[in-house]
């Protein structure tokens, strides 16, 4: 790779590449990224919250994703996401029902967020957020406002 290489030209090889592993092939944390619509920080911090999220680290702390934790990196996207689970609802989820119940999570994305959706309408149309909605996502920024501080501080 070279100095002059974006993000975004990292990104399409990723794209590139992907297409043309095998479906048991360990994923980077980019190809990760890019396939669940999921920036790498998020990946990440969800790895601090949630330790059955264990990709193999190479040498240089690289990130190699399992198929299984692809898996339930889904299940966790959908939970959060789509169903309004907090982190700590689905931390609390994975200690109950352990790690097999994420994984079986219905992996839907919700209305307006599809990809090929807004390949046909041409802009993605975004639906004014809940309370509920909004309150998750405060708590979320607040639990990330602390680890940052954690860490600065």
């Amino acid at each position: 790779m070279t100095q002059t290489e974006t993000d975004s030209d990292r990104i399409e090889a990723a794209r590139r590449w992907h297409g043309s592993k095998s479906p048991g092939a360990f994923r980077t944390i980019t190809e990760v990224s890019t396939e669940l619509e999921l920036p790498q920080h998020v990946l990440r911090f969800w790895e601090t919250k949630f330790p059955q999220i264990k990709p193999v680290k190479r040498r240089g702390g690289r990130r190699y994703y399992r198929p299984e934790d692809i898996v339930l990196i889904k299940g966790i996207k959908s939970l959060l996401y789509v169903e309004g689970y907090t982190i700590k609802g689905v931390q609390k989820l994975l200690r109950e029902t352990g790690r097999n119940a994420v994984l079986e999570v219905e992996t839907e994305e919700p209305a307006g967020t599809s990809g090929a959706d807004a390949d046909t309408q041409g802009s993605l149309s975004l639906e004014s957020p809940t309370q509920a909605e909004l309150e998750m996502i405060l708590r979320e920024l607040e639990e990330l406002r602390a680890f940052v501080n954690k860490i600065v501080g």
